[in-house]
């Protein structure tokens, strides 16, 4: 046994397995050599087995990443013994990393996210920070904590959410089966069947199979609807004429004969919630999710009919559909790259009812950064559905959501009349020009849209024409005339610049930087020198971000100032407007208001998607007078980023103090701090994000929350002259409360914004000088040698970056994703 293999077992922390080690002759090469077997033979026990082949695998790899290291790595040690030794070898590694390029054969892995070269290299480093982690001594101090955690906040999985909207009939399934490539996913071609409840659609990340996991409601909400249904049918029971032709009924009729059959007419709440109706979903009484796992796509898709749609042409086959009690379905798709870091949401076009599915609704399409609108390109321009939708949802997705990219989806895009009398040529032109008809009128109809451009601008804006026919069978259309491959490439473009590889990669070399940099002890005056200048550069710049903040908080007290004044005036007149309907009779309005306080202040026709909110009426002078703001200081689109873009500008210049020759020895910890500012600048953005959609929706909630009790009270009544008693309430309520309510809602905003920003300078401040402090106030403590660890996550960056040593621009969605 040599001198390198004797050192490498005692820095692993293995040197009992050196007397093994020299009876067998093992030498520099034979190490190298060893196979599982051979090592199983040399080490029986399986804990020193296991932290063994860790590390020689982590050796392997340093040798292929850069042969010219190997025998460097048997150097690089330092020695307990030598200080000036020490620094001279660290000095040394330095100067060779600095001068080694990637060998020729690597490509630029940055341009091939999701290639196998990256998983490789991204399951590599996280070994090394996992045995990393291992190796920081036990001790309970604050540099030991301190690294464990910023090596445990490496991990991260931040996901592209993509909401599918559009009406029954639109294609919406079978867009999604075409654009990811596999039949007979999601149910398709029944024009009376209706996609009931929310399907995310990702990847299955953990074996080959495919699967479901269905999460249902709560008991006890199926018990409130049970009771809200059964007493609306009882009000109506004797407008029995009328009964037979109303939407609202016939779709509580539709819901409870789904799950019942005909058993729930005579039969009260009480007795609906009997087990005897849920034996094959135990997983509802019990609130759990019910998971389903098959081999194929067409074997998922037949189990799932039952708690997805509602299909009349499979009510004879089918005894009970449970897709009433669905809150939503997690479809996991085996060997999918589209999915990889994305989710695609088929969501009901206007939300829901049932109040906890209508709030998961808002919040899926709060989460979404991109939104498709399917709708059937010969009705495009003129189909209501559509336009309905996005108005409504509108506000979720802009101001109180994330959403950059609205794309119009215009399906059935190979449909011509009298295509008989042409040639194939001419088909194919006429297509295309019809299409491209289709695009210029919807573009048209977009521009008209002023609530929805308060939100979005019209570069958000896209329109597709889609063939998914076509894409599949080729007759009429080339490939790319479909454009679903557009939609794929997209797709593919949300996966890219996710990029968890560089992110993680770029975080573990700064970690590990500022543990080689801090197991050195030298250099003790110019750590005092940068940590002078370093202390004076983040006071400027907190007063940097400081004033906008101010600034910013002057401008929203102003604008809602107008809003409550606007909504004091207007408040009855838009109250008038919604429980004094024109062109509605008594009769007819009576079950619509008993609809609105009996789902405190929102109704919603499932048929025909007519939604009413009288809270976000009550409201919408106060929005309406912060849209314009809010959208300029938390903006979605661009790159300037939240406040003005002062906390994207916000840098301590560490970049440039790395490259002047007197900060030589300090290097490494200014590359942890360049790393560290990073990403606690992109952790601030995704909080920020996160928080402005509350700051946002507190205007409506704190309404909705002033007027919860007076929706109660409303509740109670009953008898002759209920619906005129129920209006007078509400009436004298919001009259009474008007000069209060208002106000609380700018007082709640204003105080949650105050909160954010406060929270902002409090998080930068205290987190960049918790890392100032100890990357150059900590001594020369019992901190592990990572230098092979370290040169290994280098070679890896570069590979990546397929530069030098330069610090890698971030593009805004992956700079979210660096921290979740």
């Amino acid at each position: 046994m040599d001198d390198f293999v004797r050192k490498k077992l005692t820095e692993w922390n293995l040197s009992q397995l050196i007397p093994i080690f020299e009876e067998h002759e093992i030498d520099t090469e034979s190490i190298y050599l060893l196979n599982d077997q051979q090592i199983t033979e040399l080490i029986p026990k399986v804990g020193k087995r296991a932290k063994f082949q860790e590390r020689l695998e982590l050796l392997k790899e340093q040798n292929t990443a850069n042969p010219e290291t190997v025998d460097l790595s048997a150097q690089v040690c330092p020695s307990t013994s030598d200080t000036s030794d020490k620094g001279k070898r660290k000095l040394d590694l330095q100067g060779e990393s600095s001068q080694c390029q990637p060998p020729a054969r690597k490509q630029r892995l940055a341009n091939k996210p999701g290639s196998d070269s990256e998983e490789i290299i991204l399951s590599k480093v996280k070994k090394i920070m996992r045995c990393v982690y291992q190796k920081i001594p036990p001790q309970d101090n604050k540099i030991n904590n301190f690294l464990r955690k910023k090596i445990s906040d490496l991990e991260t999985d931040k996901r592209e959410v993509v909401g599918v909207f559009g009406k029954t009939g639109a294609g919406k399934s079978s867009l999604i089966n075409a654009v990811i490539e596999v039949k007979n996913l999601l149910p398709s071609g029944n024009v009376s069947a209706c996609t009931s409840v929310m399907i995310k659609v990702e990847a299955n990340m953990h074996n080959s199979k495919y699967e479901a996991n269905i999460e249902f409601i709560t008991e006890k909400e199926w018990r409130d609807e049970l009771g809200f249904s059964k007493n609306f049918l009882r009000d109506n029971a004797d407008q029995e004429s009328d009964q037979k032709g109303d939407d609202d009924c016939r779709d509580i009729v539709e819901k409870l004969s789904a799950l019942y059959g005909e058993d729930w007419e005579n039969k009260s709440p009480d007795d609906l919630i009997d087990g005897k109706y849920f034996k094959e979903i135990p997983e509802f009484l019990l609130s759990e999710k019910k998971i389903l796992t098959v081999e194929t796509a067409k074997e998922l898709s037949e189990k799932l009919v039952r708690y997805t749609r509602s299909d009349p042409k499979k009510g004879k086959d089918v005894k009970r559909w449970y897709w009433p009690l669905v809150k939503c379905v997690t479809i996991k798709v085996p060997n999918n790259d589209l999915l990889k870091h994305v989710t695609l949401v088929d969501l009901p076009g206007n939300g829901d009812r049932n109040k906890n599915r209508d709030e998961m609704w808002k919040t899926v399409v709060g989460s979404c950064s991109t939104v498709w609108i399917v709708t059937d390109r010969n009705q495009a321009a003129s189909e209501p559905e559509p336009w309905v939708i996005l108005k409504r949802a509108s506000s979720f997705m802009g101001n109180a959501g994330q959403c950059q990219h609205i794309h119009f989806i215009c399906t059935k895009s190979d449909h011509i009349e009298d295509s008989e009398d042409h040639s194939a040529a001419d088909v194919r032109a006429l297509i295309l020009k019809t299409n491209d008809r289709a695009k210029k009128a919807v573009n048209e109809e977009f521009r008209k849209l002023k609530e929805v451009k308060k939100h979005f601008s019209d570069e958000s804006f896209r329109v597709f024409t889609v063939s998914s026919k076509e894409f599949l069978k080729k007759k009429r259309l080339d490939r790319d005339d479909t454009e679903i491959p557009k939609l794929q490439e997209f797709l593919q473009d949300l996966n890219d610049c996710h990029s968890e590889t560089l992110n993680y990669v770029s975080g573990a070399r700064g970690i590990l930087s500022l543990i080689q940099g801090a197991s050195h002890g030298e250099g003790a005056d110019i750590k005092t020198a940068v940590y002078t200048i370093l202390q004076l550069k983040m006071r400027d710049e907190l007063d940097k971000v400081r004033k906008p903040m101010k600034e910013t908080q002057r401008a929203f007290e102003k604008c809602l100032s107008e809003g409550v004044e606007k909504s004091k005036s207007s408040c009855e007149k838009v109250l008038e407007s919604v429980i004094y309907p024109p062109n509605k009779s008594g009769r007819g309005f009576h079950k619509i208001l008993k609809c609105i306080v009996e789902h405190d202040g929102t109704y919603k026709e499932t048929k025909k998607g007519k939604q009413i909110n009288l809270n976000m009426k009550l409201s919408s002078c106060l929005t309406e007078s912060i849209d314009e703001e809010f959208k300029k200081t938390f903006p979605n689109e661009g790159k300037c980023g939240p406040f003005n873009g002062v906390l994207n500008s916000f840098s301590l210049d560490t970049k440039k103090m790395k490259d002047k020759t007197e900060n030589k020895d300090v290097e490494l910890q200014l590359i942890f701090l360049s790393t560290e500012e990073k990403r606690m600048k992109t952790k601030l953005n995704k909080i920020i994000r996160d928080r402005k959609k509350t700051i946002y929706s507190s205007l409506t909630t704190t309404i909705e929350t002033n007027m919860q009790k007076y929706y109660d009270e409303a509740k109670q009544i009953n008898g002759p002259g209920t619906l005129n008693n129920m209006r007078e309430t509400i009436v004298k309520h919001v009259r009474g409360s008007k000069n209060v309510m208002f106000q609380k809602a700018k007082d709640v905003m204003l105080k949650q914004l105050d909160d954010l920003m406060r929270d902002i300078l409090d998080n930068l401040e205290t987190t960049m000088q918790e890392s100032i402090e100890l990357s150059l106030k900590t001594d020369c403590v019992s901190i592990p040698d990572v230098t092979l660890e370290l040169e290994i996550v280098k070679n890896h960056y570069k590979e990546l970056k397929g530069s030098s040593d330069e610090e890698p621009p971030i593009c805004p969605a992956a700079a979210q994703l660096i921290t979740n």
